[in-house]
């Protein structure tokens, strides 16, 4: 018998929790920096390192995301393999 696993999802409101909290946390950094009592450049420094720490983290998703659904078609393979060898196994087969 064989069982296939059931693929993980995630639920719309789990989603819209997760859209909301990072818009949330971009429009609190975007306002600190805009009051933030510092010069332009100051400012626009800042600015460009949200950005940049924006953009890393997801392409830093992205990869751990990758590489986990990579490591589950390789155990999948694996376990069709171990499967079918145990199939074609005949424990009573005379040597």
């Amino acid at each position: 018998m064989t069982e296939t696993p059931l693929k993980q999802q995630n639920t719309a409101a789990f989603y819209g929790q997760a859209v909301l909290s990072f818009g949330l946390a971009l429009a609190a950094v975007t306002v600190g920096i805009i009051k933030l009592e510092a010069s332009a450049w100051v400012r626009g420094f800042l600015g460009i390192a949200v950005l940049y720490l924006t953009t890393s983290a997801f392409t830093l998703a992205k990869v751990v995301r990758d590489r986990q659904e990579a490591g589950q078609i390789v155990s999948r393979v694996d376990q069709a393999r171990l499967e079918k060898i145990l199939a074609d196994h005949d424990p009573f087969q005379k040597l």
